[in-house]
């Protein structure tokens, strides 16, 4: 698939499930049509097309009741089996997507559970029909194999969306493991510096302060003179101490650990924080306001805030775009920043860091779909479609 298809498809969630559904009903009518054509007893027509369409309508539930999905799908196709069709991989589409969805949604156990259910379901059917009576392996074996296969596809699927769900999770551990490490560093060199320069200071203080006292009576002009340069050197001491140990000072107190994650409700803060460094972002948001469970609003914000971060490093402008569009299914992020003109622009992130990789795991951790790359009008775009009821989407980091 081209880049620009890919930011088509990110953007419009909506049109391209429609699409599918539409292709897969159009599939599944056809492979009906072709069975009658060549089966040796012609089965009737329109029953078979009627249940082709509802089981190929089905799937549009897949996500809210992928259960019902997978029980409507498997009873029209065994009902095209006892019409005398032939239970070809096209004409078993839908059942075999919503198999697909039943793996990649629900736990291991009902997965296979339901998957030989519906195998069985099909082989008996398979038994009873008398047309492939001399055809065991057409009327059983295919299609049971089919429905097996499927089940193992969403299975592999959702395990490597676990996978990348505890990838996320540990690279955010291990960032923040490096990030206490590289405090515990930096304090210990401020300490250093503290007992090197404070101790300095002092020295010198303690010194003078003796000299003047023995030179009091000897000549007291010089030692006035040395007097005072002593609330200089004390000026430099308590300077030198109160910038040092203001570094050592901790922002947060203990209490502060239980603050709630960000969310697209700080997005407002981020946005004055660009603006200070010199970053204008234009906001857009679109759909309804309704509250965004937890993981995908704390997912929403870091795509955000690491696109906005890319663009203020690399990008060849000062201006970005972001767009939040919400539909029934889908919450769809943009962000966009155009090319300076006479110049072109960097890829932001291209070659450096992981930015790019952070936001392309976080969404697949939601179930969700990622694209990044250069706009065919110049500029640099970030585009990500994260689905908004995933049962299992507390797996997201």
């Amino acid at each position: 698939m081209s880049a620009s298809w890919q930011r088509r498809a990110a953007a419009r969630p909506e049109a391209v499930e429609v699409t599918t559904l539409a292709l897969l009903c159009a599939l599944t009518v056809a492979s009906v049509l072709t069975t009658r054509a060549i089966m040796p007893t012609t089965p009737v027509l329109w029953p078979g097309v009627a249940l082709a369409v509802v089981a190929s309508a089905a799937p549009r539930r897949r996500r809210e009741q992928p259960l019902a999905v997978l029980t409507v799908t498997l009873v029209c196709t065994m009902a095209l089996a006892v019409l005398g069709y032939l239970l070809t991989p096209g004409l078993m589409g839908p059942l075999l997507w919503a198999q697909y969805s039943v793996s990649l949604r629900s736990p291991r156990r009902t997965a296979w559970s339901t998957a030989a259910a519906a195998a069985a379901g099909i082989a008996v059917t398979g038994l009873f029909v008398p047309t492939f009576h001399d055809s065991p392996v057409l009327a059983i074996v295919n299609p049971a194999a089919w429905v097996l296969l499927s089940a193992a596809c969403g299975a592999y699927v959702r395990v490597r969306r676990e996978y990348a769900a505890a990838r996320a999770a540990h690279a955010d551990r291990q960032r923040e493991e490096d990030a206490r490490h590289r405090v515990i560093q930096e304090r210990m060199r401020i300490a250093r510096e503290l007992h090197d320069v404070v101790a300095h200071h002092l020295t010198l203080a303690d010194a003078q302060a003796g000299t003047a006292a023995h030179l009091a009576r000897t000549d007291p002009e010089k030692a006035l003179g040395i007097v005072a340069l002593l609330p200089r050197t004390t000026a430099d001491a308590l300077r030198e101490l109160k910038a040092t140990v203001g570094l050592l000072r901790e922002d947060a107190d203990p209490g502060d650990d239980l603050t709630p994650a960000p969310g697209l409700a700080q997005l407002p803060g981020l946005v004055d924080s660009c603006a200070a460094a010199g970053l204008e972002v234009t906001v857009t948001v679109e759909g309804p306001s309704h509250p965004l469970s937890p993981v995908l609003d704390l997912t929403a914000y870091r795509i955000v805030q690491e696109a906005l971060t890319n663009v203020s490093k690399h990008a060849a402008t000062r201006t970005a775009r972001v767009r939040l569009v919400r539909t029934a299914h889908y919450l769809t992020l943009t962000v966009t920043n155009d090319t300076a003109p006479g110049r072109p622009g960097p890829v932001p992130g291209a070659g450096r860091g992981y930015g790019l990789r952070g936001m392309r795991e976080r969404t697949a951790a939601v179930g969700g779909t990622f694209h990044a790359g250069p706009r065919p009008g110049g500029g640099f775009e970030v585009a990500c479609a994260l689905p908004l009821d995933r049962p299992d989407e507390g797996l997201a980091p």
